[in-house]
């Protein structure tokens, strides 16, 4: 994204303008469709000059509210910034570069989360850090059987 133009006019507006154009009814449907896809290339495909990653995500947050899928997003989110950072799943060596590498991603994933989920989240993390998951885990979405046990729904 370039200059400032994410930030100018309704913002809301133009990314269901842009979804609706896709052939989505919500963000939600389209993030869905584009399972494990960083969120900052969601954003580039809904206006690569106009639209930054962080509005995606209050707009998907804004969604998961009205459903009462805060949970499911939080887990979404994860999958995302783990796609990102390890696209051939959990790796193998766990090295010093390996590691801040996983911190990041740990990091973005706690940066990114409501406060409602924040404790639950570093719950996540320190169960992640002290029972690494199988080599090559890769999460392909929200559902995914380690992410629920980790990080189960809890809304009504």
């Amino acid at each position: 994204m370039s200059g400032g133009d994410a930030w100018r006019g309704n913002i809301r507006a133009r990314l269901y303008e842009r979804v609706r154009a896709l052939g989505f009814d919500s963000l939600t449907a389209f993030a869905n469709a584009r399972p494990a896809v960083p969120l900052y290339a969601l954003a580039d495909e809904l206006g690569k000059d106009d639209v930054a990653a962080v509005q995606v995500l209050s707009g998907l947050l804004h969604e998961a509210e009205q459903r009462k899928q805060v949970t499911r997003l939080v887990r979404d989110v994860f999958v995302r910034e783990l796609s990102e950072r390890f696209p051939n799943g959990w790796p193998e060596v766990l090295d010093d570069a390996i590691r801040g590498e996983v911190a990041l991603a740990l990091g973005a994933w706690s940066a990114y989360t409501p406060d409602t989920h924040k404790e639950r989240v570093r719950q996540a993390r320190a169960a992640l850090r002290l029972s690494p998951p199988p080599v090559g885990w890769r999460p392909l979405g929200p559902d995914d059987e380690l992410l629920r046990t980790l990080l189960p729904d809890d809304e009504a």
